[in-house]
């Protein structure tokens, strides 16, 4: 389990767009899909990393919560499946169904979106307003497996909370920390 933190994305960058297919569904999805003025939470997560494992039902919970909010909400799994058929979209889907995610998990095959949005490792989490402009890039919350934090999501939950009443989001954002993207051997 090597742990890679985030590589923490300029704040006010604009989202970069994607064209993926949701696991579950099997429909492509853009950007353009989720045009909630409230905001985007990008989450890249996987199947089998022990740091996802670790928040999944946070995951579930707090987008149900901010989804109901108005914030859009969406997974992007971007692992080498060639060599972690645990990452696979069938798998995908049985994850997005017995983990019940509100959300759509994307399927990243080529990879270039995970590139795109300069994301290190799973989970890794973007906010971004509505007008598509990033204002937070970081952990979810102290917890990580082994350690005794509570997963709360509370670092993450602040950025949404003063996103949705319109306030500053604090810069003083730490990385995410999890294991890294599993990347193709490109010949």
């Amino acid at each position: 389990m090597a742990k890679t933190p985030s590589n923490m994305l300029p704040l006010g960058t604009v989202a970069p767009d994607f064209a993926l297919p949701d696991a579950v569904s099997e429909q492509v999805l853009h950007l353009s899909d989720f045009s909630s003025d409230k905001g985007l939470l990008v989450m890249f997560i996987c199947n089998h990393c022990p740091f996802v494992k670790h928040v999944n039902s946070e995951l579930s919970a707090l987008a149900r919560e901010y989804m109901a909010k108005g914030l859009d909400v969406v997974a992007i799994s971007s692992n080498d499946v060639e060599n972690y058929p645990d990452d696979s979209p069938e798998k995908m889907k049985e994850t997005a169904l017995s983990e019940n995610y509100p959300f759509p998990y994307l399927y990243d095959e080529l990879q270039q979106v995970a590139k795109a949005y300069d994301a290190a490792c799973t989970p890794d989490y973007y906010l971004f307003d509505g007008e598509k402009k990033l204002v937070y890039r970081g952990q979810l919350d102290g917890a990580r497996p082994g350690n005794d934090t509570p997963v709360t999501g509370k670092d993450l939950r602040a950025a949404i909370d003063a996103l949705l009443a319109g306030n500053a989001i604090s810069s003083d954002q730490k990385p995410s920390l999890g294991c890294n993207i599993k990347w193709k051997n490109v010949a």
